[in-house]
């Protein structure tokens, strides 16, 4: 039977009292891979990497606070709230320790995780993110936005903007459309409340703490997480590897062949190391 058939859905509730979804795919017997998901985005952002990693991992997915099937609480969240949303799922799964792979607001958990948690982290996967965005005034606009608009129609085309190329987009390439859907039916609230936890996080010089070996994964077109700010992060972190794809803000859809085997890669010679 292939491991990908082994397939585990559910709901935690976090130590603050709201229910996370979560989905496992692969053998158990195999090391865990946490996959943390771009701001927008539910755990299928993922769907297209799952058949080339579960041969390897076990593939653990999961809604971040605010999106998906988790629990959307109003207010700002916090890059501690978010780290210890991750811990607390790995807890309650009985995971003591497991590999790491964040995208954009995934990549910030990864971050925290890498400086608060390392002994719960073995390799870590910074991809398209950064230690710091800013300025906070143009997060404030952003949340007071969401809180007068009708819908998400706007702020999910804003989003598709800076996330795919020209090209897929005048193409309406067919991978770009469950992006959409995602973003139409992520909760204004939640987005609101990720938006504060980026908008108060800075890890510019934490990040030097980090002992993991981690490999930074950039695009060299991303207008969101230029890939400077990967270059800080792979310069900041001790030992830490870099990769600049040529692409925008979602390389595992833009080039998913070159961003899994750019993942595998990492993670195989790092567990037989």
């Amino acid at each position: 039977m292939n491991d990908a058939t082994f397939i585990i859905t559910g709901f935690i509730t976090t130590g603050d009292g709201y229910r996370m979804a979560y989905r496992v795919d692969g053998n158990e017997n195999k090391p865990v891979l946490v996959l943390s998901n771009s701001i927008g985005t539910t755990l299928h952002m993922w769907d297209g990497q799952i058949a080339a990693l579960t041969p390897h991992f076990r593939v653990l997915r999961y809604d971040a606070r605010g999106h998906g099937e988790s629990d959307a609480p109003g207010g700002a969240y916090s890059m501690d709230r978010l780290g210890r949303d991750v811990i607390e799922l790995l807890d309650a799964l009985g995971i003591e320790r497991a590999h790491f792979l964040g995208l954009s607001l995934g990549g910030l958990v990864g971050q925290w995780l890498g400086i608060h948690t390392p002994d719960r982290i073995d390799l870590l996967i910074l991809s398209n993110t950064s230690a710091h965005l800013g300025p906070a005034n143009e997060f404030d606009a952003r949340i007071a936005a969401l809180q007068t608009a009708p819908d998400m129609a706007a702020v999910a085309q804003a989003f598709l903007a800076k996330w795919f190329p020209a090209h897929m987009l005048e193409a309406k390439h067919p991978a770009i459309e469950p992006f959409r859907d995602m973003l139409l039916s992520t909760s204004p609230r939640g987005l609101a409340g990720s938006y504060a936890a980026v908008r108060d996080n800075d890890m510019r010089r934490t990040i030097a703490l980090i002992n993991r070996p981690t490999l930074v994964i950039a695009g060299k077109d991303d207008t969101v997480t230029l890939a400077s700010y990967g270059e800080h992060i792979a310069a900041t972190v001790p030992g830490a590897r870099l990769v600049i794809l040529p692409a925008v803000h979602l390389p595992n859809v833009e080039h998913p062949d070159t961003y899994v085997c750019t993942v595998l890669d990492f993670l195989l010679e790092g567990e037989a190391a």
